[in-house]
């Protein structure tokens, strides 16, 4: 065993309430029993993390807590569909090229939160007088209620699915799904040797309220072998790697019979992403709009997300027989799809005006956050509309 770094907890972090932290000490309690449950009394971290986001009932994302909001203590961050529904708008213009390119009407949306990105998309093409069909899958019960409230005036345009579609032609839309995907965590030991990072109890006493430790031990063959060959060779280096992304995207070749997905997400190309200057990862933690890098604490009260390798995306699509057909940052891409003459018409109010600065700024969401589409077989002329200039796909 090898020693990681300690657990602090964040100054200045807002205090939850005491139904908050009794949540909390549910969900630590659930993952103390995993841990005492595993014959080395730890977990790797991709566990933990699906563990605190994700496990029936009890994780961020599949229990009650609130998570979307534009301000404290509403939520815990604000996503680009819930700053304007200029971003939807705009959106459904490069939808309707993808659903005009595979002669369909069906759209899908992984993770749809708050419902505010199907709300926009749908409110643009309907007044457009398109007939399309909006399907949903959503992993939260809490979040599905939610968005089945705000899109009831659809009728039925909108349905929730339970799994995925043995095939799909349409398009395909995941606005900050992979960044949520449970990762692995790994550093470099020396420059031929990787380790990766588990999580075990820090006190066998604390049965009531548990806290945790990292702990380090060999990486498996398969990660080390991809750790290898992405991470720098200096000593100490950490960062993450997304195999489950990598698997989700890869998969879709086998049910995207023909059309376009397109992810969008914060994340950058493998050679930025594994910066050699970038050297504790991008691993962040969302709560109450505090930002910060410390995911042991408040299990299932916070978001646990880590930026997206877009290389690994790409090659994860290339070997699923998809084709990467743009690939450009969300400034770009907004610009190119439209979003000027979408404001010009609707004449924005300086509270709309502010959230689209803030979509397009380059200090802000505008290059951090990058557009991918993939697919296959379009019957469009290329590029497509938001990859029209700009495009770095070379980059990848």
């Amino acid at each position: 065993m090898v020693s990681a770094p300690s657990v602090q907890y964040p100054s200045g972090l807002p205090t939850p309430d005491a139904d908050a932290l009794a949540h909390s000490q549910a969900v630590a309690q659930h993952i103390a029993a995993q841990i005492d449950a595993n014959p080395d009394h730890a977990i790797s971290f991709e566990q933990w993390m699906e563990l605190a986001l994700y496990a029936p009932g009890l994780g961020y994302y599949v229990s009650g807590t609130t998570k979307f909001g534009g301000s404290a203590p509403t939520g815990d961050f604000a996503t680009a569909p819930e700053l304007t529904p200029l971003f939807g708008h705009t959106l459904a213009r490069q939808v309707q090229q993808v659903l005009d390119g595979c002669n369909s009407t069906r759209i899908l949306e992984f993770g749809a939160g708050s419902g505010a990105l199907a709300d926009a998309v749908l409110s643009a093409l309907v007044d457009a007088g398109r007939n399309v069909q909006y399907a949903i899958l959503e992993l939260s019960p809490d979040l599905r209620a939610r968005q089945q409230q705000r899109l009831a005036h659809f009728g039925g345009r909108v349905e929730w699915l339970d799994t995925l579609p043995a095939e799909f032609i349409g398009c395909v839309l995941a606005n900050e799904v992979l960044d949520a995907m449970p990762v692995n965590m790994l550093r470099r030991t020396n420059d031929a040797s990787v380790s990766e990072l588990f999580v075990a109890r820090a006190s066998i006493d604390d049965a009531a309220q548990p806290e945790f430790a990292w702990i380090e031990r060999p990486a498996s063959p398969r990660l080390q072998a991809v750790a290898t060959d992405r991470l720098p060779a200096i000593a100490g280096y950490q960062s993450e790697i997304n195999l489950r992304a990598e698997a989700w995207v890869r998969q879709m070749g086998e049910w995207l019979t023909r059309g376009a997905a397109l992810l969008i997400d914060y994340g950058f190309p493998r050679h930025e992403y594994y910066h050699p200057q970038r050297d504790e990862g991008t691993l962040m933690c969302h709560f109450r709009h505090y930002t910060h890098a410390q995911p042991l604490v408040l299990p299932g009260l916070q978001d646990i997300t880590a930026h997206v390798d877009f290389t690994a995306i790409a090659d994860a699509a290339l070997d699923g027989g998809l084709e990467v057909l743009g690939y450009t940052s969300q400034a770009r891409f907004l610009l190119n799809a439209g979003l000027p003459d979408i404001m010009m018409a609707q004449s924005p109010d300086p509270q709309t005006l502010s959230a689209v600065q803030k979509l397009v700024s380059e200090a802000e969401m505008g290059e951090l956050f990058k557009v991918m589409a993939i697919g296959r077989d379009l019957d469009v002329s290329y590029p497509l509309a938001g990859f029209a200039t700009g495009d770095r796909r070379d980059r990848l």
